[in-house]
């Protein structure tokens, strides 16, 4: 049998590039605020003749479990604009109890395409992708966190010339995978974080705790959400009912109610503040028609920035050609064979 072994070689990669984005913990505040004016700058770009290919030749693979409008069109658009192409893979293909172990599925991809995205409801299965991919593996959303949706929503701030560090973002709802991207997210920033959740639907214990040690700025959990939203810059809710909780829908609106983000929630807050939500939304549960298409909501801004800021984060993780550095990637080998060094 001929056996393989993990090498180490450069590739060029953006500075501050993690090798992969499972969490935002991996990530660092100066490799965020690139993100965004990478960004900023493919938007600008994006349908100009000028309008950069880097990418061109590669190749994503997009896994998904679960249903998405957003994720899976944001990433399939923004692979197409970057010159490369994307293979779509469901559960039948990469799964934990598939056909196939997620340590053999990872080396094979590895030898085929460049980037790997998932989404799934197992967080573990794609930490394990990520430990045994060669290639960069993009956390498109688990039932544990959602990094690149909390990254265009910070995008979509900075965007509208919110300051990071100094602003109040309140949370109302459900304690998810949502809230849990926002709590690492306070370990970047330092903006302060009141989570309003009812008892029984706290986020993890673990990674509130380590949010509340971590933060730049505080994380404070209240119950009364209008304690949380009084005087706040951005109001966020989202799902009380998220994919894979559908038995739960009745007894959850029962546990949620004085949860809704209406008018007099809204106003409660700074009279500039935003209305975020990630989408897809429980109108008249979660929130009101008259708030989520009223004034003061930015929701489709963040929809639409999904695909600027995933297209900057593709170029970062899959070699592309901005703020290009020499750093340390593993590249598996057949044993034996010559290590050729990437870029050099």
């Amino acid at each position: 049998m001929n056996k393989t072994l993990v090498n180490t070689t450069e590739v060029n990669e953006v500075a501050g590039a993690p090798e992969n984005l499972v969490d935002l913990a991996s990530l660092n505040r100066e490799f965020v605020l690139e993100l965004f004016a990478e960004a900023d700058r493919l938007r600008a770009l994006r349908g100009t003749p000028k309008a950069p290919k880097p990418l061109e030749g590669k190749t994503a693979a997009l896994v998904f479990h679960k249903p998405s409008l957003r994720t899976r069109v944001s990433f399939t658009v923004g692979m197409h604009e970057l010159g490369g192409d994307a293979v779509d893979l469901g559960i039948v293909e990469v799964s934990e109890t598939g056909r196939e172990t997620v340590e053999d599925v990872a080396h094979v991809l590895s030898g085929m395409v460049d980037l790997v995205v998932i989404r799934t409801f197992s967080h573990r299965l794609v930490q394990r992708m990520a430990q045994h991919a060669t290639i960069p593996v993009i956390n498109a959303l688990t039932d544990h966190s959602h990094p690149c949706q909390i990254l265009a929503d910070m995008y979509t701030l900075w965007r509208a010339g919110r300051d990071l560090d100094s602003m109040t973002i309140a949370w109302v709802g459900d304690g998810n995978n949502v809230l849990h991207s926002w709590l690492e997210a306070s370990t970047l920033f330092g903006f302060q974080l009141r989570v309003a959740v009812p008892d029984g639907f706290e986020p993890d214990a673990g990674l509130y705790l380590d949010a509340e040690v971590r933060a730049k700025g505080s994380v404070k959990r209240v119950r009364d959400p209008y304690e949380a939203v009084r005087g706040a810059d951005m109001i966020y809710t989202d799902t009380w009912t998220s994919m894979g909780q559908e038995k739960e829908s009745e007894w959850r609106r029962i546990a949620f109610s004085g949860y809704t983000v209406d008018e007099r929630m809204m106003a409660a807050a700074d009279p500039n503040a935003v209305f975020m939500h990630c989408l897809p939304a429980h109108r008249g549960e979660e929130v009101t028609n008259e708030v989520i298409d009223g004034p003061q909501s930015v929701v489709i801004e963040q929809a639409e920035n999904r695909l600027h800021l995933q297209k900057a984060l593709m170029v970062a993780l899959a070699g592309g050609a901005w703020n290009r550095v020499p750093r340390k990637r593993r590249v598996r080998k057949a044993a034996g064979a010559p290590v050729t060094p990437v870029g050099t």
